[in-house]
């Protein structure tokens, strides 16, 4: 059991209708709100979850075929639906999971969707408890569902009223540390008509050093296109100073993926591979090592060690840097550096599971169970604590009306 945040709020209980691995259940617990009922489809993920919120009923059910009497109603709901931009609705194929990973472990059929719950379940078990407070989380192209303003309608159409928050997750640092790793996500808070409306500003500005003003500020939140208020940081917005005359560019300090690393475990030398590296790895890893080394005076190269993506277009990173998004799948790998004479002397291996967990902000006290491969879809497809503890907390003080101090970070170091 993590240390408690020393946040109790007995009378106020929460669902979590797609409880995963329990990122979400684990932030509420931080910001000392009860988990009563936790919901999942995969046993497995129950199974975790049960272990680690024992004092939780849970149910292994597909939410979009159950009946939302079937549950207790409480004060709070979180729903993480799947994203229905990517159904088959929208005419794409369903991707199938069962391809050999790194691991050399396929993951059985009931993992193989992050959630068969949709963004509908959502309204359909609102209009049911009349849940308080409902928080929804998902990937922020969500927000380019074509039926999306026919959801919020069918909310709004409930009696809520609702704000859209966009919050990376390294950034969410009201009552704790963010997490090690870059993640936009989008959050929907839908609160009912005549409550408190939740301080929203108050929970989601981190704080950042201005050094035109010479001071540490709130900063807030300024988007590069007004008419298109959400999206994923420094390509949809950025932080600035709040000071009307100052309004300069602030980088939030972060934590780095060095936090998670475990640089006792072995890691073999790129050129003493029994089974070389693809091309086009090999082709990443030359351009890192272009990118960050460093000549020695004896010839050589001093070089950081460094994180490798495997998808899209991220490239090679210094660990002092957070970690990129962590998905379901192993995508990442640590390039351990030194003074090296060239791309061989490199050392590789990929992250493990327990180093996505931390990367996800889970406490190292939390006890996980499955094959490799599991765990790492348990940690990926997970809410990460910090963003789950800052935006329930900020719910709690608008129902119970008691202020709550969020806590000054200790980071020093900028991405």
């Amino acid at each position: 059991m993590p240390p408690h945040s020393g946040l109790d709020f007995p009378d106020v209980d929460l669902t979590d209708a797609f409880c995963g691995g329990g990122g979400s259940s684990e932030g509420a617990r931080e910001a000392g709100v009860r988990v009563r009922v936790a919901l999942n489809h995969w046993p497995l993920a129950i199974k975790v979850h049960s272990v680690n919120h024992p004092d939780a009923a849970h149910d292994c059910a597909d939410l979009s075929q159950v009946d939302p009497r079937r549950y207790p109603t409480t004060v709070m709901a979180w729903f993480s639906p799947s994203c229905t931009n990517h159904t088959i609705a929208r005419g794409r194929r369903r991707h199938v999971d069962a391809t050999l990973d790194l691991f050399g472990e396929v993951l059985p059929d009931a993992a193989a969707d992050r959630s068969r719950a949709t963004m509908w379940d959502v309204v359909r078990f609102s209009e049911y408890h009349r849940y308080r407070i409902v928080l929804v989380e998902n990937v922020v192209d969500v927000r380019e569902w074509i039926l999306w303003p026919a959801w919020i309608a069918a909310m709004v159409a409930l009696g809520y009223r609702f704000k859209v928050v966009c919050l990376n997750s390294m950034h969410a640092q009201a009552l704790g540390e963010g997490a090690p790793q870059s993640r936009d996500r989008l959050y929907v808070v839908f609160w009912r008509e005549g409550d408190r409306a939740p301080d929203i500003d108050k929970w989601t500005r981190p704080r950042a050093h201005c050094p035109r003003c010479d001071r540490t500020v709130r900063a807030v939140q300024a988007w590069k296109n007004p008419d298109r208020p959400y999206g994923r940081y420094r390509q949809q917005y950025l932080w600035r100073c709040p000071t009307t005359r100052c309004h300069t560019e602030l980088t939030p300090a972060v934590r780095p993926a060095a936090d998670v690393i475990d640089r006792s475990r072995p890691a073999t030398r790129i050129g003493d591979r029994a089974r070389p590296l693809a091309e086009a790895t090999m082709r990443h890893i030359r351009d890192g090592l272009a990118a960050h080394a460093r000549p020695t005076d004896s010839g050589g190269l001093t070089v950081p060690d460094l994180v490798l993506p495997y998808y899209g277009n991220t490239s090679v990173r210094p660990v002092d840097e957070p970690l990129p998004t962590v998905t379901t799948v192993d995508r990442h790998a640590l390039l351990l550096g030194g003074e090296v004479r060239g791309v061989e002397d490199l050392r590789f291996r990929m992250l493990t599971p327990g180093e996505y967990a931390a990367a996800m902000a889970f406490p190292d006290t939390y006890r996980w169970q499955g094959t490799k491969r599991e765990r790492v879809r348990m940690a990926g497809n997970a809410v990460t604590p910090p963003a789950a503890r800052d935006l329930v907390a900020m719910a709690v003080e608008a129902l119970t009306g008691q202020c709550i101090e969020p806590r000054r970070s200790d980071l020093t170091t900028a991405a």
